[in-house]
This record gives C-alpha cells, sequence and structure tokens, in this order.
C-alpha cells in the first residue's frame, strides 16, 4: 500500500512500449501521483523496460490480466483508483491475422471488464459519480488503424470525425472497444476519453516492429523484410511526444472527446530503410564479415500482407489549437535517437 495521500491512478500494459515510455515520464512529471501497473507480461511485455521506475515508492507492478474481474476489483478497492490510463492491449496485425480471437479477448473483452469495474466502483447511478470520485477518468489508448486506409491524395487525412473502417483483427478489435467506451460515456455519463496515434517509434519497442526489425537486421547482417513494393504510407510518431499527449489529453481533454495524435511524419517503409540504412552506414559501417559495401543491398522484398493497409496520416489539429500539444521531435531528429538507443542494446547483447 502507498505511504501517502497522493491520487492512485492504474495504468495498464507499462512493460509494452508506450506504456513503458510513459510511466517513467508520468512519475518524474507528476510527485502528487502514485502508479499502479497491471501487465500480464505476454510477449510484448518486459520488466527491464521499467528498470528504472521499480523503486520508485510512488509505482507499483502487478502482473495479470485485464479480463480477470476479480483481479480489477481488487485493484480498484485496495488502492482506491481515482483514474485509468489503458494501454493494455494484443496490437501486431501480422498475430491478429494468425490468431484473431486473443485480440477480441484482450482488447475487446479486457476493456470492457475495466471499463465496467471503474464505472461501479465510481458511480452511484447513470450521470451521477459518487462524491468521492467526481472527476475519476477513463482514458483509452487507440490506434489510427480504426479508420482503415486513405488514398494517395496527402490533403486526405484521419480526423476524429472520420468515419471507423477497420480492415484488420487487429483493428477491427481496437475498433469495438473505442465503441464500448463511448457506449458508456454516452449511456452512464462516465467521464471517459479516447486518444488515436500514429505509428509509434523510439526507444523500448519489440524487436517484431518495422524500426527495430530494420536496425537489428543491419547490425546482424541479415536481409531485411520489407511487406510488397514497399510503398505503404504511415505517419511517424516519436514515442515521447504521444506520450506528452496523453498526458495533456488525460488532464485538460474535455470530457467524452476523442483526440488525435500524429507526428505530421508521413514515409513509405522504403524511405524508412532507406533513412535508417544511411545512418547506420555512416555511424558503423558494414564490418568485412556481412561482406556488403552498404547496408541497402540487405534489403529483401517478401509476398504482402492480408489486409496490408495503404496508407495512414493523421490530422492532429485539434489537439494542437483545443490543448496546445505540439510535437517536439521530427523524424530526423527522432530516428537519431532511436538507433543511438538500438545501436547501444543490440551490441550490448
Amino acid at each position: 500500500m502507498f505511504q501517502n495521500n497522493n491520487k492512485t491512478i492504474l495504468v495498464t500494459g507499462c512493460a509494452g512500449f508506450i506504456g513503458s515510455n510513459f510511466v517513467p515520464y508520468f512519475l518524474e512529471k507528476y510527485p502528487e501521483y502514485n502508479v499502479v501497473n497491471l501487465d500480464l507480461l505476454t510477449y510484448a511485455g518486459n520488466l527491464e523496460n521499467l528498470k528504472e521506475v521499480e523503486d520508485n515508492p510512488r509505482y507499483k507492478f502487478i502482473q495479470g490480466n485485464i479480463c480477470n474481474r476479480e483481479l480489477v476489483e481488487f485493484i480498484f478497492n485496495e488502492y482506491d483508483i481515482r483514474g485509468v490510463i489503458h494501454f493494455a492491449a494484443e496490437s501486431h496485425v501480422d498475430n491478429s491475422i494468425k490468431n484473431p480471437g486473443v485480440f477480441v479477448e484482450t482488447n475487446v473483452n479486457g476493456t470492457f471488464m475495466l471499463i465496467d469495474v471503474a464505472k461501479k466502483h465510481w458511480m452511484q447511478k447513470p450521470f451521477v459519480y459518487k462524491k468521492e470520485y467526481e472527476g475519476c477518468r477513463f482514458h483509452h489508448i487507440s490506434t489510427d488503424e480504426v479508420y482503415g486506409t486513405l488514398s494517395d491524395d496527402l490533403n486526405d487525412l484521419f480526423r476524429e470525425d472520420t468515419p471507423y473502417a477497420p480492415n484488420s483483427p487487429y483493428s477491427a478489435s481496437k475498433a469495438s472497444s473505442d465503441m464500448i467506451v463511448r457506449s458508456y460515456q454516452e449511456t452512464y455519463g462516465l467521464n471517459t476519453v479516447i486518444t488515436n496515434c500514429s505509428n509509434n517509434y523510439g526507444p523500448k519497442q519489440h524487436d517484431e516492429k518495422l524500426i527495430p526489425t530494420i536496425i537489428r537486421k543491419c547490425l546482424a547482417g541479415e536481409p531485411i523484410p520489407i511487406y510488397g513494393d514497399g510503398k505503404n504510407i504511415r505517419d511517424w510518431l516519436y514515442v515521447l511526444d504521444h506520450c506528452k499527449g496523453i498526458d495533456l489529453v488525460y488532464h485538460t481533454g474535455k470530457e467524452g472527446n476523442v483526440y488525435n495524435i500524429g507526428g505530421r511524419n508521413e514515409r513509405t517503409n522504403l524511405q524508412i530503410v532507406d533513412a535508417i540504412t544511411t545512418l547506420l552506414d555512416e555511424k558503423v559501417p558494414p564490418n568485412e564479415k556481412i561482406g556488403k559495401e552498404s547496408y541497402k543491398e540487405l534489403i529483401t522484398f517478401v509476398e504482402d500482407r492480408a489486409g496490408h493497409d495503404r496508407r495512414y496520416a493523421i490530422d492532429a489539429t485539434k489537439l494542437e489549437n483545443e490543448l496546445g500539444w505540439k510535437a517536439d521531435e521530427n523524424f530526423d531528429s527522432g530516428i537519431i535517437r532511436t538507433i543511438n538507443w538500438y545501436s547501444k542494446r543490440y551490441n550490448d547483447n
């Protein structure tokens, strides 16, 4: 049990990529908060990501499943939870194609379980909070993939009112969880906000994702797999900029609103691999063991994945204009920081 009078919030899935960047940032910025981290520690979760906060007296880790209602109720009662920031999700599209049931269970049922327990803990009846829990908020972290795919027209961007059109089991499960959160706002008056973000990159991302894969394959001298023609476009957001956006929305976003967080950094997968290999050619030139003059020679095109959306790009105008958010990193600065972090990690291993 925490020993002070701080406000305690439940943050789920913190051993994953974005959550493990968010928690150290949040604890340092807000000494008035305690954080309880509920994480199942699936393959994507790693407590090594949270080494810098494991001894912090305002941080508590609990290993468990967000679908376990008894456990979630225990946490709310034991720690008197006053807010939720919900990161926990199955998020790898390839895995959702192979095994969609896990995504429905975690992303849909898990979100329902969390928000239903929050409602019962905080609310007396629909639209009436218990006096001591007034202002308690449920912040749901979602993705731009719920909107489907965009045309090649660069003026075509995902906005908060873009109709949902998910194309993979992963994005369908996230769209479903968004709808559950919305329904608890509309039906019960629960104080909710939703943020939909573009592709994140930066330290602590799982090795399977695109940017860590490119760096890892380069340093190992292995083929770099690029889906299809490599011209799929994503809007890239440095992870700490995403964390700052979440912080802003959680504290100052308007109740019942959706905010899109994007980096305004559109790149094709080919542009990403070209940028990384160019920087690595300068920073860590290929050695004789690799037998290449440039890491670019390792690029290999593989069969495109099913339901592969062509383009994502977010319009973050609402977040910028209403809450004053602004990304601190552009892609050129963020990718250098990212390469430095992974180069050290993979070379140390």
